[in-house]
This record gives structure tokens, C-alpha cells and sequence, in this order.
């Protein structure tokens, strides 16, 4: 296999894992409002998980990025020097896993107390182990990756999916129907020893803290050749590069989980009446998951294009090809940010299976728009990477999570959970606006904005009209709804026009000629009356 080839195939097969990865949690949702239709039961889940993605940045103190560094710059050196760098840069996570969750567990009454969560000591405790063990795996995987082994990484992460599903469709609907006699009477008493309501939605944490142990014997082989060392000179240029990595990640993460964390503290009491602030938490955590679309064509978009473009970045052309590229990769995401946004109602029957959950699908349409604009400041940020300017990443990320724990303490008192919403569309645009006007400067690209704008403004004008316009019945919204979503989709198509006619007749020239069929005799008895 070609290194082209290899690459792609890599490319795609990481591609698989990450996408399963976040089609699991849209998997979950509709099975972990099955089982607790009161939003308030999952509020510890969402801001909990937000803990866990921060300190998941903290335990690994960016040395993912740093090991594949000293790996790239050990290319030629001796086996026995890279199989020390794995030792140096795991032996690191471990001291601070292994210390950070001591401290933590030994901390959980104090931090349950702290974030008004009493009586889930546990949960905590479970988090803490569940973040040691994803930090400790996360150097082995990076190996994987490094050794270009990554029909492992891939399988490793596959089966850690359908273990989460499985766990959950067990615990959470199996053993919690049955014990609660929904069915199955005859398992009854068992299921009651298998299932603990008090632990409600902690089994969510424990299905996870499950299946990811189960790394270490997955991925055991990746584990080869480790032994515990810390030699002070190594060590410590690990870290000094790593740090101010993890900083930046650090800016990321908190741009992108400050919601949760501060919604249920900075809002009001009473002001959704009748709700209370655990509540509207576990209502706004479980919605934003219905962003996962957009998401995922972003996460997709970035695995193909990150090692395109870096392959053509001298190229003369590359700066229109970046500019058409974006063209495209703006309307696919505009199209989803329609089709998601005016069938939220259907959506919402699928996958939030409590009513309870649906009064936040307001908040969809603009969590979508934010993450469009965000795929657009990944999309558009290629220059400080071809050009090496990368402090510049830094610096807008920086800004952008400012921005957004700022407007969050300010709009979460004034307008609820909307105010998460509009926080994170403004970071995401701010973010953009940043990039594009310093790429102008460094890297200009011809970019197609005033399409790129009217699109936008199009669609967020016909998402607008369909919510001042709900229809109650299912039966006439849904067919409604489509054929807004074929209205805009045929306009497009037609603006467009210019740009499928060549592709449709390369098509048509492409196509082989229909071969003539033969008659039946000449199909029963072939080469008769031929000359």
C-alpha cells in the first residue's frame, strides 16, 4: 500500500472511531431519559461529565502531543530510546492520575457539598477513577497511533461502545424495568439485587468506569516494553513542552463545557417557575446533545482535510481550493443546521422520550448555529498551521473561552439557559472573525462571503418563521417541515447550478455505453450463426 493510500485508509478508520464515539452519546440519550424521565435526576451526569473533560485535560498535561513530538524527533534513533520516551511520558500521567485521584476521592464528601450535590459521594468517586483510567490508556493509545497501528486503536474503540451500550441497555432499562415489574415478573428478586434505585443515574457512570477498565486488557499489547522511570532532564522537557499545550487545551475545553458548569449555579431560583435549577440543567445538557449533527460533520470534515491541505499548502492554488473547499463545507453544514432545526419536533419524540425534556428544544437552533461557525473557524484556521504560527491559535482560543464564561455569568441570571446558548454562538463568531481578518493579513484566501452570508441568513430566517408558525400535529409538521427543508435544498441546487453542470456531464461521459442485448437463442447456444 502506498503512503497516500495508507494515510487515507488510517484517516478514515480513526474517522469511524471518533464518529461512533459521539453518535454514542445521541445513542444514550434516548435510553437514559427512558429510564429517568425527571430531568432534574440527571443534572449531577451533565455537570459531572463537564469535570471530567476538564480534568481529563489536566491529568494528560498535553503529553499525547508531546510524546508524538520526541517519538517524531527519535525517528532514527535505537528501539530501546523510543520505548523510554512511552516510559517517561506514561510514568508522568501515572503520578498525577494516581495522586489527583487519591486527593479527589479522599475529597468527595467536600466536593459534593461544594456543588450542592449531597449523598453523591460515590458518583464523584467514580469519576475520579473513571478519568485516572481514560489519562493512564490515553499515552497507549497515542503509541497506536504513532506506530500506525490503527485498525487496534479503531477496534479497541469500537468495543468500548458497544460495552457502554450494552452496559446501559442492561442496567437501565433490562434490570430497572424488570425489578421495578414492568415485565418479566418471574426475574424479579434478581433484578432488584442487580439494580439499585438509589444509584439511579450513577449506573451511567459506572457503565463507563466498566467498560473503560476494560482497556487495559484490550489494548494490553500497547502496554509492551513499559517500565516506571522518571529521569529529571527527560522528564522535564516532556513537560515543558507539553504545558503550554495543555493550557491551550485547557481554553478549549472550558469554551466548550462552561455551559454546564455554570448554568445550575448562576441561575436564578425560580426562574423557570415551577423548575428547579437541577432541573433545567439536566433539560439543557441532554438537548445540546442534539447538536451532535453538526458535530460530527465537523469532526469528519477535520480528519479529511487536515492532512489534504497541509499536502497542498504550497501549492499556488491552494488558496482558492481553501476558499471553495469552505464554500461547500458552509453549505453542507447550513443544510443540516435547516434539516435538524425545522424537524426538532420529531427529533424530540426520538430521542428525548420524556416530555419533560422537550420544553429546551428551543435552544437547538442556535447551540447548531454556534457549532457552524465554530466548523468555520476550524476550517479557516489552516493558515496558522501552514504558515507556523500556531501562538495565534492560542491566542484566539483564549479570547473565545473569555468571552464565553463572561457572557455565561452575564446572560445565564437574565435569560436561562438561552444565555448558555447565545455565550457560545458569540465565542464561536468572535473566534471566526478573529481568524479570518489575521489569516487576511498572513494567509489571504479568496473566500466566498457574500454567499457564505446569505446562505446563513436564509436559513436562519426560515427557521425563524417555522417556530413563529408551530404545528401541534405530527402528521402534518413532519411532511411541512420536509418540504420547507426540499424548498431550500431545490434553491440551493439552482444558485448552484453553475457548479453541477460540469460535474453532471463528466457523469454522463463517464457513463459505458449499453451493451446490446443478446437474443435467446444466442444467450442458450452463444457463438451460433456467428461468422
Amino acid at each position: 500500500m502506498s503512503t497516500v493510500k495508507k494515510l487515507a485508509s488510517d484517516t478514515a478508520l480513526y474517522g469511524v472511531s471518533t464518529i461512533l464515539g459521539r453518535l454514542l452519546n445521541y445513542a444514550l440519550v434516548p435510553i437514559q431519559t427512558y429510564a429517568f424521565t425527571k430531568p432534574a435526576a440527571m443534572a449531577s451526569n451533565v455537570e459531572f461529565y463537564s469535570w471530567i473533560g476538564v480534568l481529563l485535560v489536566v491529568y494528560t498535561l498535553g503529553l499525547e502531543t508531546a510524546f508524538f513530538r520526541f517519538i517524531a524527533r527519535s525517528k532514527n534513533a535505537p528501539a530501546d530510546e523510543k520505548a523510554r520516551i512511552f516510559s517517561q511520558s506514561l510514568s508522568i500521567v501515572i503520578c498525577i492520575s494516581v495522586l489527583s485521584t487519591i486527593l479527589l476521592y479522599s475529597l468527595a464528601p467536600q466536593i459534593t457539598n461544594w456543588l450542592n450535590y449531597p449523598g453523591q459521594e460515590q458518583f464523584v468517586r467514580w469519576s475520579a477513577l473513571l478519568v485516572a483510567i481514560d489519562s493512564i490508556v490515553a499515552i497507549p493509545f497515542a503509541r497506536l497511533r504513532a506506530e500506525n497501528r490503527a485498525r487496534e486503536f479503531v477496534g479497541a474503540k469500537i468495543m468500548n461502545i458497544v460495552i457502554v451500550v450494552a452496559l446501559n441497555v442492561f442496567f437501565l432499562v433490562l434490570a430497572k424495568d424488570i425489578s421495578e415489574g414492568k415485565y418479566l415478573m418471574s426475574l424479579q428478586s434478581i433484578a432488584a439485587l442487580i439494580y439499585k434505585p438509589e444509584i439511579g443515574p450513577g449506573y451511567i457512570f459506572l457503565n463507563n468506569l466498566i467498560a473503560n477498565a476494560l482497556y487495559f486488557i484490550i489494548i494490553r499489547k500497547a502496554f509492551a516494553g513499559f517500565r516506571f522511570q522518571l529521569s529529571g532532564q527527560q522528564s522535564q522537557a516532556l513537560i515543558a513542552y507539553a504545558f503550554p499545550i495543555m493550557l491551550t487545551n485547557l481554553a478549549a475545553v472550558l469554551n466548550q463545557l462552561t455551559d454546564r458548569l455554570f448554568l445550575r449555579h448562576s441561575l436564578p431560583e425560580g426562574f423557570y417557575p415551577g423548575l428547579s435549577s437541577e432541573t433545567v440543567l439536566g433539560i439543557y445538557g441532554n438537548c445540546l446533545k442534539l447538536s451532535v449533527f453538526m458535530a460530527l460533520a465537523i469532526q469528519s470534515f477535520k480528519f479529511a482535510a487536515e492532512p489534504f491541505f497541509f499536502s497542498k499548502g504550497e501549492d499556488k492554488n491552494a488558496p482558492k481550493l481553501l476558499a471553495d473547499v469552505t464554500k461547500w463545507f458552509i453549505i453542507v453544514c447550513v443544510l443540516i443546521w435547516v434539516g435538524v432545526s425545522l424537524n426538532l419536533d420529531i427529533i424530540g419524540e426520538i430521542f428525548l422520550r420524556s416530555k419533560a425534556y422537550r420544553v429546551g428544544l428551543n435552544v437547538v437552533p442556535l447551540l447548531l448555529l454556534g457549532n457552524l461557525l465554530l466548523g468555520v473557524y476550524y476550517n479557516i484556521s489552516f493558515w496558522f498551521k501552514l504558515k507556523d504560527k500556531t501562538q495565534y491559535g492560542t491566542f484566539i482560543t483564549v479570547i473565545g473561552s473569555v468571552i464565553t464564561i463572561v457572557l455565561n455569568l452575564v446572560l445565564i441570571p437574565v435569560i436561562g439557559y438561552m444565555g448558555c446558548a447565545v455565550a457560545f454562538l458569540v465565542s464561536s463568531f468572535v473566534m471566526m472573525a478573529i481568524c479570518y481578518v489575521l489569516g487576511e493579513k498572513y494567509y489571504p484566501v479568496p473566500y466566498h462571503i457574500g454567499s457564505a452570508l446569505g446562505y446563513i441568513v436564509g436559513a436562519g430566517a426560515l427557521i425563524y418563521l417555522s417556530w413563529q408558525f408551530p404545528i401541534a400535529n405530527l402528521w402534518v409538521s413532519v411532511p411541512v417541515h420536509l418540504g420547507l427543508f426540499g424548498v431550500f435544498l431545490g434553491v440551493i441546487a439552482v444558485i448552484e447550478r453553475d457548479t453541477f453542470r460540469p460535474i453532471l456531464a463528466r457523469i454522463r461521459k463517464s457513463k459505458p455505453q449499453t451493451a446490446q442485448i443478446p437474443s435467446e437463442s444466442e444467450q442458450i447456444f452463444p457463438g451460433e450463426g456467428q461468422p
